[in-house]
């Protein structure tokens, strides 16, 4: 069987702040997020187009159902479409708009799937199908928070996805494993996902992890991420001045003094 996507070559830099590389032979293709890339090389040429390019035969509808699909997930209608059509090898590099982790996953070692959360997908290379992927139980839907609309990369070449914060790789050999929603990076396909309580009802209301909880059991790999951005997203608008957070260090004894002889 012939490989479906392009054979392209990259290299992660960084640590706190990652970028990924990826280096391009003549006429390979690598398609990402809308602002995404961050440098490219003089032979490097990109295109928005509507659809991910993995089915170049199916016409304007089929490309039309799958945009309203990426609508759905939040994301951009369009695709950026980065070829290298110079004589010699070409570099271009994507990074992820809040501080993290790249992880670089070949999905033909991993059943030719990963199932990741609609906002971690960063780029891949040309012939991965980036689609959505609705869970089975209406329950997730509900009441699992980022975890409803998750994004689906099938193929089997390199694909790239942003974790913030640290990375966490877990396997699993039928054990369950609980976790908070917006933690899930992306999971192999032989893993199941539901949604259960987070435990007795004092411990939702009182105990800061949210009312559920995502549980994940089967056998594969599990990826996490330390910080999400919707949790350092609240820690920085719960700070700002305009919410009634202050706008002084929060270990100054100065401005702790400056609170208390301005009233607040």
């Amino acid at each position: 069987m012939s490989k479906q996507c392009h054979e392209v070559d990259y290299e992660i830099k960084g640590h706190s702040m990652q970028l990924v590389e990826v280096e391009l032979d003549p006429h390979e293709t690598v398609i990402a997020e809308a602002g995404a890339m961050t440098y490219m090389e003089e032979g490097i040429h990109f295109e928005a187009r509507m659809g991910d390019g993995s089915e170049p035969d199916s016409g304007f509808f089929g490309k039309l159902v799958g945009a309203g699909k990426r609508v759905l997930t939040g994301e951009s209608i369009f695709m950026t479409h980065f070829s290298n059509q110079g004589a010699g090898k070409q570099r271009v590099s994507f990074a992820a708009p809040y501080p993290g982790t790249i992880l670089a996953i070949d999905l033909n070692e991993h059943g030719g799937e990963l199932i990741c959360q609609k906002d971690s997908f960063l780029a891949a290379a040309m012939g991965t199908s980036v689609s959505m992927r609705f869970n089975r139980k209406l329950g997730t839907g509900f009441f699992g928070g980022e975890g409803f609309i998750l994004q689906s990369l099938q193929g089997d070449g390199m694909a790239f996805v942003h974790a913030g914060g640290t990375l966490i790789k877990k396997e699993l050999n039928g054990e369950t494993l609980r976790v908070d929603t917006g933690c899930l990076v992306g999971f192999a396909a032989g893993i199941d996902y539901d949604i259960e309580r987070s435990g007795s009802l004092k411990s939702m209301v009182f105990g800061g992890e949210g009312l559920f909880l995502a549980t994940l059991s089967g056998h594969g790999t599990v990826w996490l991420q330390s910080l999400p951005f919707s949790r350092m997203a609240d820690r920085i608008i719960g700070h700002a001045p305009s919410m009634g957070g202050s706008d002084r260090g929060e270990g100054s004894v100065l401005g702790g003094i400056g609170r208390m002889l301005d009233g607040r």
